[in-house]
Order: C-alpha cells, then structure tokens, then sequence
C-alpha cells in the first residue's frame, strides 16, 4: 500500500513538473516568435518587381492635396518618393558601398507642404521597408517645420521599438523610450508596394503614422483599429482616434497608389468637427532625381505639376 501511494507521489510531481515545463516552453517561444524577427522568412520577390524596382530609378509620384488643420481644409500638394537602396542594418543608414551585410530596403519619403493662413506646414516622413524579408520596418522618421517651431521623431528597429522625439511643445519636449513591437501605420504604405494581399486586416493595434501623432500631440503607441482590404483600397479605422485612413491604388504591380483620404477631427475644443484630408494624383515619373540638381532639371517640376 505504501509502495502504491509512494509511486503514485511520483507519477503526480513529474506530470506537474511536465506541465510547467511545457508552459514555459510555449511562453518562451511566444515571446521569441513576437521579438525575434531573424526568424521571419524570406519574401518571394516576382521579376516584375525587381524589373520596376531594381532599375536605378526612383518613382515619384505628386498629389493635389486638401489637408485638414485648425478646423479649416488647406490647398497644398504632397509627393510620395519611393525606392530602392541598400541599408546598413547596425547603424540603420544608407550603405555608401557593396557589402555583404547590406539589407534591401524600400524606401518611402513622403512630403506635404500647405499653408495655415500666413504661414507654411512642411511634413516629412521616412521609412525604411526590408524587402528580402517579412518583417517590421527597420526605420522610420518623421519632421514637422512651422512657423511656431519645429518637431522630429525617429523609431529604429532594434530589440525593440526605440524611439527618439524632440519637440518644441511643452509636455513632449526631448524623450527616449522603447516599445514593444507592433504593427506601424507608416510601413504599410511600403508593404502594400510589394504585396497589397499581405496586409494586415481584421482587429489589429497599429501605431498611427507620426505625422499623425505630431499633429495631434498624441502618445505614440499602438491603438485599435479595423482594417479592410478590397481589389484597390485599404481602409483602417482607430475608433478610440475617430479617424479613419483608406488608401486608393492599382490593383496591379507595381500597385501605384492614386490618392487617398484621412478623416479626423479637427478644430479646438466643442468646435471640432470630422473634415477628410485628400490627395489625388497628378502626375508621376520614373527618375533618378539625385542626379537632377541642376538648373535645366527644374523642368521635371513642371512634369510633376509642382510649383
């Protein structure tokens, strides 16, 4: 009898020490699965794309833009500029040579200018899209110039998340902190370049865009959303914002994106009301422009419609 109760002892403290093992072991391989990107597989890239793409081009594309601020809609025009280029992934900037530790990247520089009555917006945002390999971007920036200051952030995909903000606004001023990973609002402009199918739908967290936060002196962190995919657009609704983003583009490669709207509100206070942000294109080249700095170049504003 006291053999049976001895043995049945044991068998109970190894099924429990089996099952503490295993939770350990799937808590360990979750918290790898949401970190550790070097795990993410390589992305299939079509010859179509690398034809487009690998050319030694940029595209550029200029939109007529409505931009909502202070209540009011402003005229003013916004360019997507995207392409290619190798990216040092340590010390995340552009490779000046050949090395084999080079990431592809597809970049995405995306401009507005517009007018608040006397004085001018200048927005800039940057994203650096691995294209080798389904994960995260490996860095974003963004700037923001007005007349009352001046304001830039800059996430770099380490460990985690680390993000650098300097502002002029009291409250914001200088700050370094981490996140933990998550879906961002400004690489699924770059994602849906190389595979529109891939985006992320359904009830998801994203990280608004940081022109987004700026504007709004929002925390940057992720917040629910919705997102929908149909043939030509991709909508993502932030409920707790009040704001949805769709994006328009060709159903086709390399997936052009034609325009898009943004509807938040805007305004101070009880005032504030939902006014929708558009940009419609206008036109769109092919160029190397890093070597169009001369005088007779100027031309090529023109082309793009761009005063």
């Amino acid at each position: 009898m006291k053999k049976t109760i001895t043995q049945n002892i044991v068998v109970i403290s190894l099924t429990i020490l089996l099952i503490n093992s295993c939770k350990e072991n799937t808590n360990n391989s979750s918290i790898n699965d949401n970190t550790n990107e070097a795990k993410e597989k390589s992305r299939n890239l079509s010859q179509e794309f690398k034809d487009y793409w690998f050319a030694g081009e940029a595209e550029i594309t200029s939109y007529k833009l409505e931009q909502a601020r202070y209540g009011e809609l402003r005229n003013g025009n916004a360019v997507l500029i995207y392409v290619t280029e190798d990216f040092l992934p340590k010390t995340q900037v552009k490779a000046n040579h050949q090395n084999p530790e080079n990431v592809p990247v597809l970049k995405l520089n995306a401009t507005k200018n517009f007018n608040t009555g006397i004085y001018p917006y200048s927005i800039m945002q940057s994203t650096f899209y691995p294209i080798s390999k389904e994960q995260h971007a490996l860095k974003i920036s963004a700037s923001m110039q007005e007349w009352c200051g001046h304001a830039y952030i800059q996430l770099n995909n380490k460990k985690d998340f680390e993000i650098r903000s300097h502002s002029y606004f009291e409250g914001e001023a200088d700050q370094n902190y981490h996140l933990q990973k998550a879906i961002l609002e400004n690489e699924l402009w770059t994602q849906l370049r190389v595979d529109p199918k891939q985006l992320p739908t359904g009830h998801l967290n994203i990280i608004p865009s940081f022109e987004y936060v700026r504007l709004k002196h929002i925390e940057i962190k992720p917040y629910k959303a919705m997102a929908k995919l149909t043939a030509n657009t991709y909508s993502i609704n932030y409920p707790e914002l009040e704001r949805t983003l769709t994006i328009h583009f060709n159903d086709a490669s390399p997936y052009e994106i034609s325009g898009w709207t943004e509807s938040f509100k805007s305004g101070f206070g009880n005032n504030a009301e939902i006014l929708t942000t558009k940009a419609s294109k206008l036109a769109r080249i092919k160029s190397p422009y890093w070597s169009k700095n001369k005088n007779k170049d100027s031309i090529l504003r023109e082309t793009l419609m761009l005063k």
